[in-house]
């Protein structure tokens, strides 16, 4: 809660690609200081000016029901999830022939929710065998009222027939709602399965009177039943088989699949070519997060957003309402009432990992309620936040198996980042150590919804998954009235010299 008062075409774009070309630099403070992030309205939509290449845009496919996590396969076919398509599809990224690789019709798809067939994750095990991680949402309710939960199962692939089958389960009773399921799948260098989970939208709108679970930890019990209620808010390490690793952090007393905890809605995650793994984070209104993920981590959330500067954020506790129960109110994004408990930022005093860069980091008198997105009250598309989906590094791609050529010039040390409401691909360059940011520059802005990306073998495609509806910025930063461009789509932009 922010700090508020009581009571198919193709199309040249030019872009930034090296150290020595330039760009839209899009600033967010000096990432080894408390809070010293500049205040940023939304990120203006322009391309980069003219330089040494350009990145032509190809649409691949369309109609494809929410992609929502794309990936290079060995014979460098993309392979997409389907949120709400609830389907796994392989596409050849020169024809746009889809194929159905797996179909999920018990998968559990809210209208316009964030559950559904989601994270996706690649194995080329040992044996020969190609296996596919895959997390999707699931009823355990037999009558007709739902009770959504999170599964992760592995399935292998047959080339010959062009499908998966075998499922063989990892993990299931994961929390699973409509809002936050964050859902990012990655198999780790260390071989480990990585997983984030969002806080589930608690303490807003339709989810007011949940308690935030971000903080909480699990208990021995809870892990002696495979009770996994504690698991939101977190990333979750697994074995490949669902087991806890022997090496996974202690905390509380209690060793379970946590990695990390005290997270929003993390959609971003990519490990850097030394195992540095990197993760963004969707703010409330202020304050989208990278961070750099520590083993046993606290991260903040919900006492901090961003820095622990006291700027424009307060934590509300809606569900800890008291005489009033929270059920007897309304919830207000911009006034809290008297009987909710609210603490700032400094009346949180435990230790946690600040992150690296910030994005929407605004001042206590920042205006929420833009005139701009008055109309039909679409106050957030004009909060300062950008919403980021995804993150892809482009060193590790390279040394990916199967990559080939040299790729594109100055980006081994870049991380991608794909944003929804905001509309922007960006590219994120790091430090000489990995541990900081040195730049953010817009590679290319339209009204399309970017949700997830990945390379192309040579490394200069670069294939972007859009989702299939939701609003977005138009030029002047308010809600497009305009359709999505490429809703539901997989466009390629190839850079070429």
């Amino acid at each position: 809660m922010d700090h508020i008062p009581r009571g198919p075409v193709t199309t040249a774009l030019v872009l930034a690609l090296g150290v020595s070309l330039s760009g839209a630099a899009v600033t967010g403070g000096d990432p080894s200081t408390n809070g010293n992030t500049d205040a940023a309205a939304p990120p203006a939509h322009t391309t980069a000016p003219p330089s040494a290449g350009t990145f032509t845009k190809r649409v691949v496919a369309t109609g494809l029901n929410d992609p929502y996590e794309i990936v290079r396969a060995p014979d460098n076919s993309l392979w997409a999830t389907e949120k709400s398509g609830k389907k796994v599809t392989r596409v050849d990224p020169k024809s746009g022939a889809k194929t159905t690789l797996l179909s999920l019709p018990k998968a559990v798809h809210s209208e316009d929710g964030q559950d559904g067939v989601l994270g996706l994750t690649l194995e080329e095990h040992k044996s020969g065998a190609l296996y596919a991680y895959i997390a999707y949402s699931y009823d355990i309710d037999p009558t007709p009222a739902v009770q959504a939960r999170t599964k992760i199962e592995r399935y292998t692939y047959d080339a010959g027939k062009q499908r998966l089958h075998s499922p063989k389960a990892v993990i299931a009773g994961m929390p699973s709602g409509n809002d936050h399921q964050s859902a990012r799948l990655r198999l780790g260098p260390d071989g480990k399965l990585y997983y984030t989970i969002g806080d589930q939208g608690v303490n807003q709108f339709g989810n007011t009177c949940r308690p935030s679970y971000a903080m909480r930890l699990p208990t021995a019990h809870e892990v002696e039943g495979l009770d996994w209620i504690a698991y939101q808010g977190k990333t979750l390490r697994l074995n490949t088989d669902g087991s806890i690793p022997s090496d996974n952090p202690v905390l509380d007393g209690v060793r379970s699949h946590v990695y990390t905890y005290g997270h929003r809605n993390a959609q971003g995650l990519a490990f850097g070519p030394d195992g540095t793994l990197y993760q963004n984070e969707q703010g409330p209104k202020t304050d989208d997060e990278i961070n750099i993920l520590q083993s046993g981590g606290n991260y903040g959330w919900p006492n901090v957003a961003g820095y622990r500067d006291d700027k424009a954020y307060v934590y509300a506790n809606w569900s800890a309402s008291w005489p009033t129960p929270c059920d007897e109110l309304t919830f207000s994004n911009f006034k809290i009432p008297e009987t909710v408990p609210v603490l700032q930022e400094t009346d949180f005093t435990e230790p946690f990992v600040q992150p690296i860069h910030t994005f929407g980091t605004v001042n206590s008198d920042f205006d929420f309620q833009n005139p701009k997105c008055a109309q039909g009250e679409m106050w957030s598309v004009c909060w300062p936040t950008i919403a980021p989906s995804s993150f892809e590094h482009y060193g590790t791609s390279r040394k990916s198996a199967g990559s080939t050529g040299e790729g594109l010039p100055g980006w081994d040390d870049s991380l991608v980042m794909t944003t929804l409401k905001d509309g922007t691909v960006y590219r994120v360059d790091l430090t000489e150590n990995g541990q900081g940011v040195s730049k953010v520059t817009k590679l290319f802005a339209e009204e399309n919804r970017f949700r997830d990306t990945a390379f192309s073998a040579d490394g200069r495609s670069l294939f972007v998954a859009t989702d299939s509806a939701g609003p977005v910025r138009d030029i002047r930063g308010a809600p497009s009235t305009e359709p999505l461009a490429n809703p539901g789509a997989i466009i390629e932009y190839r850079w070429e010299r």
